[in-house]
């Protein structure tokens, strides 16, 4: 049996600073937030030496633009760099907050400063896709003219949030969720400081800390650093010496999912449990299905999908799937979080583990298409109920063939419009109870196979 590696030997770390200094009472996220490009961790492939944002600001040829990215990931702190590095005035509005009266006087004063020759001013609107399309256009003339440069920062896809004049005016950067490592990196900076962090300590996070809370806080920067900053306090109330895993959990509560019921992440995420169950996998459906449930997600608008997906997917493959599904959402109904994730998880795998078909949906399409050509044509005299003797007289009904009348119910009768007679639309798949089907109605083998079990 391997011998178990010897523990690393902790991290110092300490309080936050004397109660003299002036960030006594400032978190430490805010104590840390990076003053120059060579402070900012993460974010390469956009502000990395060479790369273009990187090589605008150095130039001095600031665009307006928007930096789209999850919480944490450092867009305000951007944001005041780039403003530091050209010598612009920078002014933060909230969008959750302000108002129109708020951007004109931004605006007013970023004027009098060029009059003035005070140079141009950099407008920074943190969550901009909080503000209607209104405010929005309230800023447009001002970005045209130059009197101010924009940078907005938003959680959400600037293609739906940012009107269209604004967003054809603003370069987009997006920025990634950080990586464990680049978490690590912060935590560890915020460690050794002295100054601004949590340095010069006899209070230890030990080396498994710090790991665990990099992989807890779904690349939050912001939520890494207070929940340090609240360990490492806890410790030191405590007459403690040492964080450990433990205290970091403690602090943390519980694990960060980055999630927005109304955002990219609810879509990004619903989309790859459907295409996990779409492509049979049983155990990527399951983890995308506990990443929403444990998210928050709101567990029938999951089961809708499950339904949809029973049959466009599945289809005539396993016509029971359709069942199940319907009887999830009964289920769910019935029975509530968070005992319903039997009811959610066991109708994933089923319809994960079923065969597949999607000739439903492609022979609708079809027909579809015909209908929108030929919509008015008439239906043939031979389909028409004769309800009356005048309609009997004109030819409805003459002619038709009463299915039950043979014995397979199968009868050689058009029973389409003539300029769409012989068209086929529905092409059986080979999979599951559609292909057992298609083989009995071929005359080929009926039976039963591996391949549809």
């Amino acid at each position: 049996m391997p011998r178990k590696p010897p523990a690393r030997p902790p991290t110092q770390a300490g309080l936050r600073p004397n109660d003299s200094t002036p960030y006594a009472s400032t978190p430490l996220a805010a104590r840390m937030r990076p003053r120059t490009f060579d402070e900012y961790v993460g974010q390469e492939h956009v502000v990395g030496p060479g790369h273009i944002l990187r090589r605008l600001v150095e130039s001095n040829n600031l665009p307006s633009m928007i930096l789209w990215g999850p919480p944490g990931t450092g867009k305000t702190t951007l944001a005041r760099i780039i403003a530091g590095t050209t010598n612009e005035a920078f002014v933060p509005i909230s969008a959750v907050a302000a108002g129109v009266a708020d951007l004109r006087k931004a605006v007013a004063e970023a004027r009098e400063r060029l009059e003035a020759g005070e140079g141009r001013t950099v407008l920074f609107i943190d969550e901009i896709h909080r503000f209607n399309k209104a405010q929005q256009d309230a800023i447009l003339p001002y970005v045209e003219d130059g009197t101010i440069t924009l940078i907005g920062a938003t959680t959400e896809n600037p293609s739906f949030e940012v009107i269209g004049p604004l967003l054809s005016r603003s370069r987009v950067f997006a920025l990634k969720q950080l990586e464990p490592e680049s978490i690590e990196r912060i935590v560890r900076n915020a460690l050794a400081d002295s100054e601004r962090g949590l340095g010069g300590s006899p209070v230890a996070v030990e080396e498994e800390a710090v790991a665990a809370l990099a992989a807890s806080v779904g690349g939050d920067a912001r939520i890494a650093l207070n929940a340090l900053e609240a360990a490492v306090t806890a410790a030191a109330t405590r007459s403690g010496t040492r964080v450990a895993v433990d205290d970091i959990e403690e602090a943390l509560q519980h694990r960060t999912y980055l999630y927005d019921r109304q955002g990219d992440a609810h879509y990004d995420t619903i989309s790859a449990f459907i295409k996990s169950m779409r492509g049979s996998d049983p155990d990527a459906t399951l983890y995308w299905l506990a990443r929403m449930i444990e998210a928050g997600e709101d567990p029938l608008f999951v089961v809708r999908r499950m339904v949809v997906l029973a049959s466009e997917d599945v289809g005539l493959a396993d016509p029971m799937a359709l069942m199940v599904a319907t009887a999830c959402q009964q289920a769910v109904h019935f029975i509530g979080l968070p005992e319903a994730f039997y009811a959610m998880a066991e109708t994933a795998l089923y319809l994960a583990l079923a065969p597949k078909s999607n000739s439903t949906g492609s022979a609708y399409a079809a027909a579809l298409s015909d209908v929108q050509a030929t919509r008015n044509d008439p239906v043939p005299l031979h389909l028409r109920n004769a309800v009356t003797g005048l309609m009997r007289q004109m030819g409805y009904g003459k002619g038709y063939q009463y299915a039950h009348d043979y014995s397979d119910a199968r009868i050689d009768q058009q029973h389409l419009p003539d300029r769409v007679a012989g068209h086929t639309y529905y092409r059986a798949g080979d999979q599951g109870w559609e292909g057992r089907k298609k083989r009995e109605r071929s005359g080929g083998d009926g039976g039963r196979d591996a391949k549809d079990s």
